[in-house]
């Protein structure tokens, strides 16, 4: 009876509404940060979708001007441009002779070095190769000096036996 007398009073009323309300107040500070860090999130989603949406409109417009140009470009590709005459002054035409000259030269350079760089991957099977025939050289050298010898004796037994 204590009890439920205790609870009607005026003054433990406002107890449990304060209580209430503190409650309350401690629930929205806990989800008002979560809810101003995802507005903060969704902001900045948006803001990085409209950049990116910039960039590709770039992209579009720049794409879009080159497929206006796309017959210009194809004849300038088409065209060959090595019959067009040169803007050149008559008194530097020499020089581009030279130049062509030395254009020719170094193609040709590039060109053994080209070949030297392909076959840089074969050096192993070559000096192998190499290897092998020193040794087949030097034994050919060697039944060769063995021959000579075989020679000499036999030269020097024919003169022996014409001697005779």
């Amino acid at each position: 009876t204590l009890d439920l007398t205790c609870r009607k009073a005026p003054c433990f009323v406002k107890f449990s509404e304060m209580e209430k309300m503190v409650n309350m107040q401690a629930e929205i500070n806990e989800v008002q940060p979560l809810l101003v860090s995802q507005t903060i999130v969704s902001a900045l989603q948006f803001y990085f979708i409209g950049k990116k949406c910039e960039i590709l409109q770039d992209m579009n417009r720049h794409l879009e001007a080159v497929l206006k140009e796309k017959r210009a470009l194809r004849k300038m590709l088409i065209k060959p441009r090595c019959q067009e005459s040169l803007p050149i002054e008559a008194t530097f035409h020499k020089y581009i002779v030279e130049l062509l000259t030395e254009a020719v030269t170094f193609i040709e350079k590039l060109e053994s070095h080209l070949q030297t760089v392909r076959i840089l991957p074969h050096i192993p099977n070559i000096m192998k190769n190499m290897d092998t025939a020193l040794t087949k050289t030097e034994l050919l050298v060697m039944e060769l000096e063995e021959l000579a010898e075989q020679i000499l004796k036999w030269r020097d037994l024919q003169k022996e036996a014409y001697s005779d």
